[in-house]
């Protein structure tokens, strides 16, 4: 019987859009030296595991003279990448919620960007409880932060299901027992919960 959803965030609840972001920017010719250069996916790494945004991208910047002003609105810009909201998740969270459905967060996310998305997705304010890279030091997909969650919960195995818009990272959790679903939209994600017994039908 599952006793807890396990929700992923980017890409769940609102998109994660750097490179869009960037190629309104500056254009994609350039965004694409821009991201090969200066590897902005490994600095971003580093706030997902607690560095502030604001010292991770300024100190990178540092390092890459003519992209100073570029790297540094990864922090400066922050929310105009994650602000594209997926359309009817957070509505289906919270009628899950009403069901009394104990609903955690299992997500890659630094500590106070996640903190300027809770001030404009409102629902990322309801869960039960939080696992969350920044706080833990740790990424998905390596295994000790699904491990953390079980311990935190006290579930494991089908007690668990859980939503995350990779498949490597459903991947560990599958190994682990978890039911798992490929997020690829609020709709098919409903659609399961249903076939679960969790929500009824429309």
């Amino acid at each position: 019987m599952i006793k807890a959803v396990v929700w992923d965030i980017g890409n769940v609840f609102a998109l994660w859009e750097p490179e869009a972001h960037y190629d309104r920017l500056i254009g994609p010719d350039r965004r694409a030296r821009l991201f090969a250069e200066a590897n902005l996916h490994e600095m971003n790494e580093a706030i997902d595991l607690g560095t502030h945004s604001r010292d991770a991208a300024y100190s990178h910047a540092e390092k890459f003279p003519e992209w100073r002003a570029e790297i540094r609105r990864w922090h400066d810009d922050w929310t105009r990448m994650f602000s594209t909201p997926v359309p009817g998740t957070s509505d289906l969270m919270l009628e899950l919620n009403a069901t009394g459905a104990r609903s955690v967060a299992l997500s890659n996310f630094g500590a106070n960007t996640l903190a300027a998305a809770k001030e404009y997705i409102p629902a990322l304010n309801t869960f039960a409880q939080e696992f969350v890279s920044a706080h833990l030091g740790v990424v998905k997909p390596y295994p000790a932060i699904y491990a953390a969650l079980e311990d935190g919960t006290g579930l494991s195995g089908e007690a668990l299901i859980f939503t995350d818009d990779r498949a490597e990272n459903i991947e560990v959790a599958a190994e682990r027992g978890w039911k798992t679903h490929l997020f690829q939209g609020a709709g098919d994600w409903r659609d399961r919960l249903v076939a679960e017994g969790m929500l009824p039908e429309r």
